[in-house]
């Protein structure tokens, strides 16, 4: 539209320079008003003032227009946030089950913003737009950011889609973070396509083969299939709300719970009970041999340095161990999955 050099639009093109020496950095932001005041002095135009001083309606719009616009209301909310870095990092501690301490964490991003949107709405109105990947790469450097603060001995989870783990972007990542590789687990949050898994693999093994750890979850079909299991032999594989709901008091669900045990013990990699709700699940897991969990009952995630700092202590005596003798009482919460 700029490099247009027909005279008749020099007006225009002028108004649209100047929403971008206004936005700097956020050429979506200045589209967008642009295309709001071109409406507006449309309106005005055709003898309209009153639609000209208001918003346009958006049932009044053509539907095209409808799109293209939330499509620019979408870009410019996530340059915002990306160039204004509005999102911090929670951890969420994970029990060894049989040493009753934090052997790691789960990064979690949370977002500074006044609607209170989730994370997962963030990353996938941030997908939906092509904003994708650089909303994760800047949760990963947010999330090695604060991890400093972590006590040195804890392995750090930190969530990602699997095609951004064919991003070039990833191993320059871990060159320039303090963080040390053999210390991070790429937790998968969602299936690998059929036609990207090889580019998958081809990625991944060199940082393999550098420390890097990766974690799946048996709810994916991509990643979750026992096949791709086996082949990608993963380190650790997380298990959800989907097991491990009532393993104490459903049969099925515990024989479900006890077959995954055998099934990591014969290919060595490491169970984690995601969600964990109940003292008496937390007893079932520990006694079946889960290697590590978390949950709300176990820990909320936190954005504090300070409760970060107490995770370096193994639990009192009366701690966990209370609650797999289900003697304790901690409140019950939804225990809902919150990937990225």
């Amino acid at each position: 539209m700029l490099a247009d050099s027909d005279p008749a639009g020099a007006a225009t093109r002028q108004r649209l320079s100047d929403r971008l020496d206004e936005n700097p950095g956020v050429p979506e932001r200045a589209l967008l008003e642009h295309l709001l005041e071109t409406r507006q002095q449309d309106a005005l135009k055709q003898g309209t003032p009153d639609a000209a001083r208001t918003a346009v309606p958006v049932d009044g719009m053509p539907p095209a227009l409808v799109e293209q616009l939330d499509t620019l209301r979408s870009l410019s909310r996530i340059s915002a946030l990306l160039q204004n870095q509005m999102l911090m990092t929670a951890f969420q501690p994970i029990y060894g089950l049989a040493s009753q301490s934090v052997v790691g964490v789960e990064a979690l991003s949370r977002f500074v913003s006044d609607d209170g949107a989730g994370a997962e709405l963030w990353f996938a109105e941030a997908a939906a737009v092509g904003l994708g990947a650089n909303l994760e790469f800047s949760a990963l450097g947010s999330a090695a950011t604060a991890a400093a603060n972590l006590p040195p001995h804890l392995y750090v989870a930190l969530n990602i889609s699997p095609m951004s783990c064919i991003d070039p972007r990833l191993p320059e990542l871990f060159d320039h973070i303090g963080l040390s590789i053999s210390r991070i687990v790429l937790e998968l949050t969602g299936g690998i396509p059929d036609e990207e898994y090889l580019h998958f693999v081809s990625a991944i093994t060199p940082l393999r083969e550098r420390g890097l750890r990766i974690a799946i979850d048996d709810s994916h079909s991509g990643t979750g299939a026992l096949s791709r299991m086996l082949h990608l032999r993963p380190d650790f594989i997380k298990l959800g709300r989907n097991i491990i709901s009532q393993v104490d008091s459903d049969a099925s669900q515990y024989a479900l719970a006890a077959c995954m045990v055998d099934f990591a013990d014969q290919i060595g990699t490491v169970l984690v009970a995601e969600g964990i709700e109940t003292p008496n699940e937390l007893r079932v897991l520990t006694e079946l041999g889960i290697s590590a969990g978390q949950g709300y009952l176990l820990g909320r995630p936190s954005v504090q340095p300070k409760e970060w700092a107490a995770w370096n202590t193994p639990l009192d005596p009366d701690g966990l161990g209370r609650h797999v003798t289900g003697a304790g009482r901690l409140a019950h919460d939804s225990g809902a999955s919150d990937k990225h």
